[in-house]
């Protein structure tokens, strides 16, 4: 199963911005998680064409399963 973090984002111009971050571990704190979001925003090293991350909306994780049905 393959597992992201999916950090979203708010841009200057209202618009929302996701960050994934491929095999996250499997116990997160959701306070550290908070907190590297904080930084990413203080940091102001990501541009979108919407202007500079301003604020957090969610943090997410996201499994995907694939199934093979046939394989030749």
């Amino acid at each position: 199963m393959d597992r992201t973090l999916q950090l979203v984002f708010l841009n200057a111009e209202g618009g929302r911005v996701t960050i994934n971050v491929p095999e996250p571990l499997d116990e997160l704190d959701p306070a550290a998680v908070e907190q590297a979001m904080d930084a990413v925003i203080a940091a102001d090293v990501v541009t979108t064409s919407g202007g500079g991350l301003i604020g957090k909306v969610r943090a997410t994780i996201v499994s995907r399963t694939d199934e093979v049905v046939v394989e030749f």
